[in-house]
């Protein structure tokens, strides 16, 4: 399906995808060679309002819909895929609070999500929970006043610059999901160095030693933790699908450019049948991950259900990703192989997608599950 956007979410798309290519993709080199965090230089992002892109307008925020969101954040990712993450979970918690807040919690926080020193994360992962959440062994403890939270997160995207988490832990014989601010000595961050891709992406483990969390942070009811998890992951899922299919749309330009100038046997690459049958496979399928996204961003802000749409536009666009970075490293030949062709970071930035927010494998479940049984 295409669904057209209103002028002023078109003009909004077009502003965003000139300033990051702009301004993001060389810093985005630098701070990929030099594995440094990007969530420090977010200024801009946030005087022009896209750190605020989900959070309602009465707080602040722009209170953009689903399907134009996920245009903003392919943006993004074409110039800098790190950014683009740290955009998604930032905003996936903006929607975890306008959904499951409770009214206190809404009006002190939302309207901070839209200014600098605001930055939200998403806490779900364990060291021996990650596709399996409900196995999670952070707990609440009871105290005067609301509760403190014993235990450790892992893979926490935004964790070392992040204020507001939204962090899931066992209460009593369930799972709950609170609001946690970590601006307390209680809260520990080590960042995880090494990664293959989205080096400027913040991922960190998080130790939690008797954090506290006031009552009014309770997201939705005691009990509710994976039911918030869940939803949030539907969401979450539209982000990274678009984040893959803006590495995929910067794979096939510059493996098009590539072609269109590299001359090999007296003529240009792109006259080989090899090639164009690389570009035209490259562009048809770019084409169909966007429509999935399209589709699952629409029912979303249609209010219908969206769990197997969000999850077919995340495990096709992942796979696409990777395929297309793959066939762009081929058509580069040996230059796809250095840091110094763009190429080679993109290859690896795009091998996440197929993970976070839900292996591709975890997708697969979720589709079959539901055409199968109905759940």
């Amino acid at each position: 399906m295409s669904v057209p956007l209103s002028e002023d979410h078109r003009l909004l798309v077009d502003t965003v995808r000139d300033f990051a290519r702009a301004e993001l993709l060389e810093r985005d080199r630098q701070w990929d060679a030099e594995e440094r965090s990007c969530c420090g230089e977010l200024g801009a992002l946030y005087e022009m309002g896209v750190m605020g892109l989900r959070v309602p307008e009465s707080a602040g925020g722009l209170d953009v819909p689903m399907l134009p969101y996920a245009r903003i954040i392919r943006e993004l990712s074409y110039a800098s895929p790190s950014v683009a993450v740290t955009v998604s979970v930032h905003s996936m918690v903006a929607d975890i609070l306008r959904a499951y807040g409770t009214p206190a919690a809404q009006g002190a926080v939302l309207p901070q999500l839209a200014q600098p020193g605001n930055l939200a994360a998403f806490a779900l992962s364990e060291a021996n929970a990650g596709s399996d959440p409900a196995s999670a062994q952070t707990r609440a403890e009871p105290v005067a006043g609301g509760w403190k939270l014993h235990g450790s997160k892992m893979w926490v995207t935004n964790g070392l610059s992040g204020r507001w988490f939204v962090v899931l832990a066992r209460l009593g014989d369930g799972l709950s999901m609170f609001l946690l601010d970590a601006r307390q000595p209680s809260v520990t961050r080590r960042p995880i160095h090494g990664k293959m891709g989205i080096r400027a992406s913040e991922t960190a483990e998080m130790q939690l030693d008797g954090a506290f969390i006031p009552r009014e942070h309770l997201l939705g009811e005691s009990g509710w933790g994976m039911r918030i998890a869940l939803s949030a992951l539907d969401g979450g899922r539209i982000g990274i699908a678009s984040q893959a299919a803006g590495i995929a749309a910067a794979c096939l330009d510059l493996m098009v450019a590539y072609a269109q100038q590299r001359e090999q046997f007296g003529e240009r690459i792109a006259s080989f049948q090899a090639i164009q049958w690389m570009v035209a496979d490259s562009h048809t399928e770019l084409a169909a991950a966007q429509q999935l996204i399209d589709r699952a961003g629409w029912c979303k802000d249609e209010g219908r259900l969206f769990t197997r749409e969000a999850s077919m536009a995340k495990l096709y666009a992942g796979e696409t990703a990777s395929r297309i970075a793959d066939r762009a490293v081929q058509v580069h030949g040996g230059y796809g192989y250095v840091h110094e062709f763009r190429v080679e970071q993109l290859y690896r930035d795009a091998r996440i997608t197929r993970i976070y927010e839900g292996t591709s494998e975890i997708q697969r479940l979720v589709i079959a599950r539901e055409l199968l049984t109905g759940e």
